[in-house]
């Protein structure tokens, strides 16, 4: 192993990167713990503060559970997965909190309201923040968990590039290994071929690696059992990615069938139970956005025909599930004859016809209205289709509505992409919306239908939330 490769190893910390996030997790509940107290203080003069004060260890106790439920490992989990194992060991703990308090004899001394805010406080900032500071975290050169990348094809090579555009997975790939002798000394995306397996991997071992994934699907049988024997004297963690692309993975589990490792995916989409849970979800939040914009919606009502000759609504025919068509509606964000309009500015403009073509969308659109900029900006143009949720047409989380004329564009995936109601959010909403490819939406909306569930429902109802706020990718 060359020196270069030695000093680039050594520099990554993983002892800091490990305790990164549950410093973080500590402040978390501890800020929202000392706000829920205060809340409740600002109610009651005679709120016994220092009784309080005393349970702030009961914080660190609380990150020893997430540790427990696999919240730090780094491998990591989907933001889904982690998004449960939060609520579900926050939830846990407190059950277990008040439990003691009950049979101490306590309780009656104890804020049921500091509880329950400090408790929904938790399960909703957790996760939110956790995003954020790690996205914050992989702009510095420490952060990640070192891990070799072993084999160099197409498979290897795919899973590099993907690990160093997403680093605030936590794991940088600093080497691979590879015992093919036409790529001796060279480097891939930037990070160097270390040499053959059976002679680096120990060497690689030595300066600290610990985790290593295999990337060689087409690795023949009789050479497979050899290659974990090596790998697994020499790292901790071995990883093997699929030889199955694209295959579900948030549902996939593995199993021992007559001595023989197998991977069972399940179609939780099939599942009628899932499928109630997801409407039943979809009822309880249209009611209570519903209940929250009802004053927004009456300002539009009048906001839009004052400021633009037309209706308030606006309707077009989408695809929907198990192809039936359906009629979504949103409040009106352009002026009439926008299809004329948008005919001139393309015969006027004929450079953006290409961008037209490709994304069904126009950056600067000279058809939306000032107040029309403003709805799509903040996403608040399509809360009429709340009433499609509502009736069953759409979903309140789903892939995105498309009309006819996009269906060419998902091809073979076009029969999955049937199986669930369209979304009024979805993946591509909060990831990145319109600054995304076509192409990136088509897979977003596949990855959601294979992994669809309710956690992962609620993950994006969260980072929803902050796309809104902030109306990223929005025009």
């Amino acid at each position: 192993m060359s020196d270069a490769l030695a000093v680039a190893v050594a520099r990554f910390l993983p002892r800091s990167t490990r305790l990164a996030v549950p410093a973080m997790d500590l402040l978390i509940i501890l800020v929202i713990g000392g706000c829920a107290v205060i809340l409740k203080a600002s109610q009651d003069l005679m709120l016994p503060l220092e009784l309080y004060g005393s349970m702030a260890p009961a914080a660190l106790v609380l990150v020893l559970v997430y540790g427990a439920m696999g919240l730090y490992s780094a491998l990591g989990v989907s933001p889904s997965e982690e998004l449960r194992r939060v609520v579900l060991a926050t939830t846990l703990f407190f059950v277990a909190l008040a439990g003691a308090s009950f049979l101490l004899r306590g309780a009656e001394e104890w804020s049921r309201q500091i509880f329950l805010v400090t408790w929904f406080g938790v399960c909703v900032a957790v996760p939110l923040v956790r995003g954020w500071w790690r996205r914050l975290l992989a702009r510095l050169p420490w952060w990640g968990i070192p891990i070799v990348i072993v084999g160099a094809g197409r498979t290897g090579r795919q899973v590099a590039m993907q690990l160093q555009r997403l680093p605030w997975i936590g794991l940088r790939p600093v080497a691979f290994l590879d015992d093919d002798p036409a790529l001796a000394g060279t480097s891939i995306a930037g990070i160097p071929l270390a040499g053959t397996i059976a002679d680096q991997a120990p060497a690689l071992a030595r300066l600290g690696i610990r985790h290593a994934m295999v990337a060689m699907p087409s690795l023949p049988v009789e050479r497979q059992s050899p290659l974990l024997d090596l790998l697994t004297t020499s790292f901790s963690h071995v990883c093997l990615a699929p030889a199955i692309p694209g295959a579900p993975h948030q549902w996939a589990t593995t199993h021992e069938i007559a001595n023989v490792l197998v991977l069972e995916v399940r179609a939780n989409l099939l599942q009628p139970g899932a499928r109630l849970t997801k409407r039943s979800l979809d009822l309880l939040m249209v009611l209570l956005l519903g209940l929250v914009t009802a004053p927004f919606i009456l300002v539009m009502l009048v906001a839009i025909p004052l400021t633009s000759r037309g209706p308030v609504f606006y309707s077009q025919t989408r695809l929907g599930r198990e192809g039936g068509h359906f009629t979504a509606w949103k409040f009106r964000t352009m002026v009439r004859d926008a299809d004329a309009v948008l005919a001139r500015w393309l015969l006027d403009h004929p450079d953006l016809r290409a961008e037209w073509e490709r994304d069904h969308k126009l950056r600067d659109d000279p058809r939306v209205t000032w107040v029309g900029r403003l709805l799509r900006k903040t996403s608040l143009d399509e809360l009429p289709q709340l009433w499609n949720v509502l009736v069953g047409e759409m979903s309140l989380v789903g892939p995105r509505p498309i009309v006819d004329a996009e269906i060419p564009k998902y091809g073979e995936k076009l029969a999955l992409y049937r199986k669930v109601r369209p979304g009024l959010t979805g993946l591509w909403q909060v990831s990145g919306r319109n600054d995304t490819t076509y192409d990136e939406r088509v897979a977003l909306d596949t990855y959601y239908v294979r992994n669809w569930s309710v956690w992962l429902d609620l993950h994006i109802i969260l980072r929803t939330v902050r796309v809104v706020v902030l109306g990223s990718g929005a025009y």
